[in-house]
């Protein structure tokens, strides 16, 4: 490439519009001698360091560039500033080389540099011996790049960024800066000329809100202690053990006496312990990655790489992280690859182009939600994403991603009326892209985190989502099963003189309730936006909503399939969730809602600890119907298994109606016990039940040589298991 003449390429400088700073800005050698440029617009006299001493630099434009000629100068270069009445040394940014190799440059392009996050973004370096901060960011469509800060008074025209190329990958090493610093990074369209001054897509921490800038961060100083937990995680038998989430929005579950957020080290310090009492075994956070706006509750992302500072540090986080391991409780992440939000500082039109998202706003926004859609058929925009959920699971030791929306990937006319959207090569509905990058996404995810789950936020009928990839499937580790959620609080919320005529939704979800590997969820979206509380929704008077809701969550904790409930849900919060304010904890002051939670409590416990609740929850063999065709009493019954033969029985009775001498067939002869009864007083139920047990009887009844009678508990559910 023949470079612009001198004249030209100081303009362009003096302009900023130089494509490549480094030619021109720097040491370099013409006409056999050295030549040394700085542009330096706030200095008033500069001095280099040669090997004689300090020698003053020549001014030889007004607007500050600097040169001298000489020979036997080394890089880096040592500069003394003279401005405002003090002087400072630093070195000169244009005589460092590129730390960037080839190889990460090639794979970025490729969409395999699986960790971007140690190539792009802000890093603290040594280079040449000097400390300083390496920058870099991709903005193929960029006329110049600059790095600005309080370092350089947020001046674009300072510092430049070196350009590699057709990889539009930009670099610069910033000599004597540290943790701490502020950044952004100033863009010109090499188009438009449109100026955008963004914040770093790769940026491990920012400012503090309403400030958009990121912040220099160290990558990781945190001490792991939790090997034991890694390593047995890598060997469990996932699909066979109990997974009982608890979905936590870290801002809400609990604040401070003066109402503000606890840190992640004081939720350790009381999140974790709560958690492990009350028996679940995995902790679900509402996004953690940096995000504007609370009401979004962390689902419109601008740093899909930086831990919110609401609550601390990235290493307050890995703390957070750590002690759940050493707490034998796992941590799911809700991660956000289907949208992004448009802010103008953030990841929206990045470099004045469609960087990120598509330019066809029929491809590119999702309109129910203003926001836009990741071109997942771009490399460099797939590599982001994939690198993304690759830094949780390295660098925090996140147990699984929680795959939020994949729906809205799915398909390309999701919430689009006809003519709004484009169909792909086929003639077909499907996003071929956003489907490829998936399946590489949980590839990828079980290939190098071994043990690490990947869950699906699915909504419709799309087959095979965890189905492993090489039998044709998206390769998720789960599924939300969104059908049995809906057909279940439209059961529930219906008065109980009524639910005869609405029994099939309690036993159409056996029809494919093998068909994925299910988690049965009662999330946050469902307790929000006018769809009232888990507890609110219940019917009739105080007594009979407490008593549905603990039939609720009896039915949902023996039903097959894993387990999520909501934060408030555990003990009946009575209002809707308020992302802005704590869960009414003192409402467990009440014997109603304490009596939920020591039904939650002990439910979790009996789930965690009884195989036949949870051993073979994604395998017909662990389920059988007992009656289910009792619909004018309204009761269901049915056997959990385990895989060695091991069995509980479940009955459960959906209207207030004691009902006494019921009759059920069983597969043994025996004396059966109640191992729960979500009737029990402590519960605040009206205890009634079977607590002396029960001795089978050589009675045939459904299908059984055997059969017991029973005591059913009006709105109650009863576990018992042959002694």
């Amino acid at each position: 490439m023949v470079k612009p003449r001198q004249d030209v390429q100081q303009q362009l400088i003096l302009d900023a519009k130089h494509h490549d700073p480094f030619s021109f800005l720097g040491l370099h050698q013409e006409a056999g001698k050295q030549v040394y440029r700085a542009f330096l617009p706030y200095a008033e006299q500069v001095w280099l360091k040669t090997a004689e001493g300090w020698d003053a630099l020549t001014r030889v434009h007004a607007a500050g560039l600097y040169e001298w000629h000489g020979d036997g100068l080394k890089r880096p270069c040592l500069l003394k500033i003279e401005s405002g009445g003090s002087s400072v040394e630093q070195h000169d940014p244009y005589t460092f080389p590129t730390s960037l190799t080839n190889d990460e440059l090639y794979l970025f392009g490729q969409g395999r540099l699986l960790q971007a996050h140690n190539t792009m973004g802000a890093h603290l370096m040594e280079m040449n011996g000097i400390n300083g901060v390496r920058f870099a960011v991709w903005a193929p469509n960029a006329e110049r790049v600059s790095v600005v800060g309080n370092f350089n008074r947020w001046d674009g025209r300072v510092n430049p960024m070196r350009a590699h190329g057709s990889s539009g990958v930009w670099d610069i090493f910033i000599p004597n800066l540290g943790a701490g610093e502020l950044y952004k990074f100033e863009i010109r369209n090499r188009h438009s000329g449109a100026m955008m001054v963004k914040t770093d897509p790769y940026g491990f921490s920012f400012e503090q809100r309403p400030g958009t800038a990121a912040k220099v961060t160290s990558l990781m100083q945190h001490n792991w202690e939790d090997y034991g937990w890694m390593e047995q995680r890598a060997k469990a038998d996932w699909l066979h053990a109990p997974f009982n989430c608890y979905e936590v929005h870290l801002g809400s579950w609990k604040r401070n006496d003066q109402g503000y957020f606890l840190n992640y080290r004081e939720l350790a310090a009381s999140l974790i312990p709560y958690v492990k009492e009350m028996g679940y075994t995995h902790i679900e956070l509402l996004p953690v990655s940096e995000h504007p706006l609370n009401e979004s509750w962390g689902y419109q992302t601008t740093g899909y790489f930086g831990v919110t500072n609401r609550y601390g540090s990235p290493d307050d986080l890995r703390f957070f992280v750590d002690s759940c391991h050493q707490a034998g409780i796992g941590v799911i992440l809700d991660w956000v690859p289907g949208h992004f939000p448009k802010d103008d500082w953030a990841l929206a039109r990045f470099d004045g182009t469609a960087l990120y998202e598509h330019e066809d706003p029929r491809l590119g926004e999702h309109q129910e939600w203003g926001t836009y859609v990741f071109n997942y058929g771009r490399n460099e925009v797939r590599n982001f994403l994939l690198a993304n959920a690759y830094y949780w699971l390295k660098e925090f030791h996140i147990d699984g991603l929680r795959v939020d929306a994949v729906a809205s990937m799915l398909y390309l006319d999701y919430a689009r009326k006809h003519g709004e959207w484009l169909p792909n090569q086929f003639g077909g509905r499907e996003n071929l892209d956003a489907i490829e990058f998936m399946k590489q996404l949980n590839v990828m995810v079980h290939d190098d985190f071994p043990g690490a789950l990947t869950i699906a936020e699915e909504s419709t009928a799309w087959p095979m989502i965890s189905r492993p990839v090489y039998l044709g499937g998206l390769g998720f580790s789960m599924k939300w099963n969104m059908g049995w959620m809906n057909d279940t609080l439209s059961y529930i919320a219906n008065d109980p003189i009524h639910r005869r005529y609405h029994h099939d939704k309690l036993t159409f979800g056996q029809l494919y309730a093998y068909s994925e590997n299910f988690v049965l969820p009662f999330s946050h979206d469902e307790v929000v936006h006018g769809k009232r509380s888990l507890l609110d929704k219940m019917p009739g008077d105080t007594w009979q909503k407490f008593a549905n809701l603990r039939l609720l969550l009896t039915y949902q904790m023996t039903s097959p399939g894993k387990k999520l409930n909501f934060m408030g849900n555990e003990f009946g919060q009575g209002r809707e969730w308020n992302v802005n304010a704590s869960l009414d904890w003192h409402l467990l002051d009440t014997h109603w809602h304490k009596g939920v939670q020591l039904a939650s409590r002990d439910l979790n416990q009996l789930y965690r600890n009884d195989r036949a609740l949870s051993e073979l929850d994604f395998e017909p063999q662990g389920f059988e119907w007992v009656d289910c065709y009792d619909s004018d009493q309204s009761v269901i019954s049915y056997a959990r298994r385990a895989r060695d033969g091991s069995f509980v029985l479940v009955i459960l009775n959906f209207t207030p109606v004691l009902r006494e001498h019921y009759r059920l067939g069983v597969p043994a002869a025996g004396h059966y016990v109640e191992l729960f009864n979500s009737d029990a007083a402590c519960y605040g139920g009206s205890n009634q039940g079977n607590g002396a047990g029960i001795d089978s009887e050589p009675t045939p009844w459904m299908h059984h040589p055997q059969s017991i009678v029973v005591t059913l508990p009006p709105l109650a559910g009863v576990i018992i298991k042959l002694k």
